[in-house]
């Protein structure tokens, strides 16, 4: 266990303490991205948290944030790949690799994708407002077009399919996975 910090003055909590009582009260699709946060910005690593987690074992939320703990991943690089993968997960599928790089055929690192299944060549990608202008369409083409080339089928989703269906997202690559 460790004291508490002071931080300008300013007697505080652990960051791996804050992380999991985040985890412990806020909605999972909102726990998962914090934790993952904390891991990737090195304020916590995957042993305070386990750790802290054990030190909650009587309060409320503990068994969601004792779940996310296991899940969480320092390679999400956003709030909407950590919420595609608790996504997936809470889909009954397996956890999706989150960072896959795609190597050309000299095996130089290529493309990385966000998210996939790498023994099956499936790849899975969230495109926010970043995709909308016209150089990152023809980047994203040519990506697109080079991995099919290789073998890899690749699976797109936005906003309104994280938010408004994510069983579309589920359907989607359960079929993927499954050959159809």
């Amino acid at each position: 266990m460790r004291d508490p910090v002071m931080l300008s003055g300013v007697l505080t909590a652990t960051a791996d303490r804050c992380a999991v009582d985040l985890a412990r009260t806020v909605r999972r699709m909102d726990a998962l991205p914090l934790l993952d946060l904390a891991l990737r910005s090195d304020a916590c690593r995957p042993a305070d948290l386990r750790r802290e987690v054990t030190r909650h074992a009587r309060l409320r939320g503990v068994c969601q944030a004792r779940q996310l703990v296991q899940l969480a991943d320092a390679r999400s690089e956003c709030r909407q790949e950590s919420q595609l993968r608790l996504v997936l997960i809470d889909g009954g599928l397996p956890p999706p690799e989150p960072q896959i790089w795609v190597a050309d055929e000299s095996g130089e690192p290529t493309f990385r994708l966000d998210l996939g299944y790498r023994a099956h060549k499936i790849g899975i990608e969230y495109d926010g407002r970043s995709h909308l202008t016209r150089e990152r369409l023809r980047r994203d083409r040519a990506r697109m077009n080079w991995l099919s080339a290789r073998g890899w089928t690749m699976r797109y989703f936005t906003d309104r399919d994280l938010y408004l269906r994510p069983e579309h997202i589920i359907h989607e690559l359960r079929q993927a996975l499954s050959g159809r």
